[in-house]
């Protein structure tokens, strides 16, 4: 699906009085509806540095860009605006989004043997994977581990990542996204 049609998707969830599952339980709907506002002021804000811009403006071949998400994820709300952003910088980015939980390929892109999301899969015109990136940047994923390891519980994680995600105001996300792009660019 398009950025467009995944944001369509996003507020029908929001907007509807009687919401499919996974958004009949009432947390996953607050979920959802936290996610939007945070998606949106990522969008609202574009933090894109010049970096990024310089690298992602460079792309001189088609690519690909393939990210497996859900609005109900918590990472997402902060990596797939930045990612759409960084797409919009070179028309020779094919952006679409895949819901995890409806006919995705995230077998293919499993985390530790789970179906962490969200997941950038780049692929080049030919439709050859280049290389793919997430769940998550390395300081919300050190964070993710020091917590699963402490055993916290799913409160204190959510507020402990959001912090991480604050603080960091994207650059990991552009950083390492970025690096990867430069090791696999045909230019």
């Amino acid at each position: 699906m398009t950025f467009q049609q995944y944001q369509d998707y996003f507020d029908a969830i929001l907007n509807t009085s009687e919401p499919q599952p996974p958004y009949d339980n009432e947390s996953y709907l607050q979920y959802a509806k936290l996610n939007g506002s945070r998606s949106q002021r990522w969008l609202k804000q574009n933090p894109l540095t010049e970096a990024t811009k310089k690298i992602v403006t460079a792309i001189a071949q088609k690519q690909q860009w393939v990210v497996i998400t859900e609005p109900w994820c918590g990472d997402a709300a902060h990596i797939v605006p930045i990612l759409y952003l960084m797409s919009q910088l070179n028309d020779k980015i094919d952006f679409k989004l895949q819901l995890r939980d409806t006919d995705s390929e995230i077998e293919q892109y499993l985390t530790h043997g789970t179906r962490s999301i969200p997941i950038l899969v780049v692929r080049d015109e030919k439709g050859t994977d280049l290389f793919h990136w997430g769940p998550r940047p390395a300081a919300a994923k050190k964070v993710y581990e020091e917590l699963k390891e402490q055993q916290a519980d799913f409160e204190a994680a959510k507020i402990a990542l959001q912090q991480v995600y604050n603080a960091d105001k994207s650059l990991g996300i552009q950083e390492e996204v970025s690096r990867l792009l430069l090791e696999h660019s045909k230019n």
